[in-house]
């Protein structure tokens, strides 16, 4: 079936963008100093080297055969850097770095991948070419290779934070300890709509969960400002919040007690002062940034503040909704993104004060809702009404609606800007700490 001119040239920008997310996950494996590239940075997750041979094998195993007629050259490595590991039990992974191939052998699986996917990709022959795979044309699987890569290149992005200092080359990107007071206050959403999903027979690429899009009507409610922040959270810490069992479900405290776990993850304690982990140095902890933590942390404090995290529907009204009932593309617009709005799209290493893009504001006032860390929601991840799971990746979606994942808005410091849309759904397991994940509260009392 031959593709359109229109395919062709949308074709040719996906090849693009295939280049540049490569370069952006090639990038990040040189910051990690070479003899550390087979550290566990993450206990619950696989070694760096993993990630090295991952990549490729994805793409490798989504287009080579069914959809590019190629053969496979290393069924082993195509088996072995297959899938990664969801840090949901299980218990740990206890491979050493031993059983490992050598890193001359990992590199020369990928590049190989990358030869014999270009040969087919880049040198014109699918220009006039309309494959699919499982009934998914050729358009949508780029998509989806491209939109995995960058998803793993913010999960490096946090699992590299977790290094020490010494095992990274540093970057020039200095944690913003000035910035104007933040003023907190709670914002009020009036009642009203909010679409969530896309539609099926649109032309915005989603992964699975997306769609299909549905209206959702939203009681009135208000919404804090700014994230919580870790002075804010410092109060929490004061107040004996970790050691007081009434601010955690039973299944929160149980993990919190049998793992020690006492402060957010990216905070040290030096003497008698907190300090915080930046990607690449350490300095006293910045009070007016977002605080990461897990979604059981967050659960926490709200609970000890009187309010409760947003659900899903919540979190969208505030930041898309608008007073007249139209809803926005992005909270400030329809504008593109771009560095004065937000704290996105790999233009910096660490997270800004709350309150640094002012211009990014929803039409309610509510600010830093793209960017700056994931937001945590209420909402359990699960299927939107019409879900239909990828035929070439059945588990994607499927395999986390289990009642133990939260679904997450909003996006970090590394995320990418295709990422931003108003439908894309991020979810990770309750007792996760180290993804770049903050939060703000809800109040329904007024």
């Amino acid at each position: 079936m031959l593709a359109t001119q229109g395919e062709i040239a949308g074709r040719r920008q996906l090849l693009e963008r295939i280049s540049d997310a490569r370069s952006r996950s090639d990038a990040l494996f040189k910051i990690v100093r070479e003899q550390f590239l087979y550290e566990r940075p993450i206990p619950e997750r696989h070694r760096v080297v993993f990630y090295v041979g991952h990549l490729e094998a994805f793409d490798w195993n989504l287009l080579h055969e069914n959809v590019l007629g190629l053969k496979s050259f290393h069924p082993e490595f195509d088996r072995l850097f297959a899938f990664g590991i969801d840090p949901v039990g299980g218990g740990l992974p206890s491979d050493q770095p031993s059983d490992w191939p050598s890193l001359d052998a990992v590199r020369g699986y990928v590049s190989r991948i990358r030869a014999a996917l270009d040969e087919k990709l880049v040198d014109g022959s699918l220009e006039s070419y309309g494959g699919e795979r499982d009934g998914c044309p050729l358009d949508t699987l780029l998509n989806v290779a491209i939109e995995h890569r960058l998803m793993h290149v913010e999960t490096l992005a946090y699992m590299l934070h977790q290094l020490p200092l010494d095992q990274k080359i540093p970057q020039n990107d200095p944690l913003s300890l000035v910035a104007a007071p933040v003023n907190h206050q709670m914002i009020e959403i009036p009642a009203g709509a909010a679409t969530l999903g896309l539609p099926r027979r649109g032309h915005t690429f989603g992964w699975d969960n997306e769609y299909e899009a549905h209206a959702v009507h939203v009681p009135c409610f208000e919404i804090d400002q700014y994230e919580v922040t870790n002075r804010q959270y410092l109060e929490f810490m004061a107040a004996r919040g970790y050691e007081t069992h009434a601010f955690w479900s039973d299944e929160d405290w149980n993990w919190k007690t049998e793992q020690m776990v006492s402060h957010p993850v990216f905070w040290t304690k030096s003497r008698d002062e907190w300090t915080y982990r930046g990607m690449f140095d350490e300095l006293p902890l910045p009070l007016d940034l977002p605080v990461y933590v897990s979604h059981a942390e967050a659960m926490a404090y709200a609970r000890w503040a009187g309010k409760s995290l947003p659900t899903e529907e919540q979190w969208h009204r505030a930041a898309y909704g608008t007073k007249d009932g139209s809803e926005r593309y992005y909270p400030w617009g329809d504008e593109l993104s771009n560095p004065s709005l937000g704290n996105f799209d790999f233009s910096h290493w660490n997270p800004k004060p709350v309150n640094a893009f002012p211009a990014g504001r929803s039409a309610f006032g509510v600010q830093d809702l793209l960017g700056n860390g994931w937001e945590w929601t209420s909402t359990p991840f699960a299927p939107f009404p019409g879900f239909e799971p990828f035929p070439f990746y059945p588990g994607y979606s499927a395999n986390f609606f289990d009642g133990k994942h939260f679904v997450m808005k909003g996006g970090s410091p590394r995320t990418a800007a295709c990422m931003l849309r108003p439908t894309f759904r991020n979810w990770f397991q309750a007792h996760y700490q180290y993804v770049y994940a903050g939060f703000r509260c809800v109040n329904h009392r007024f």
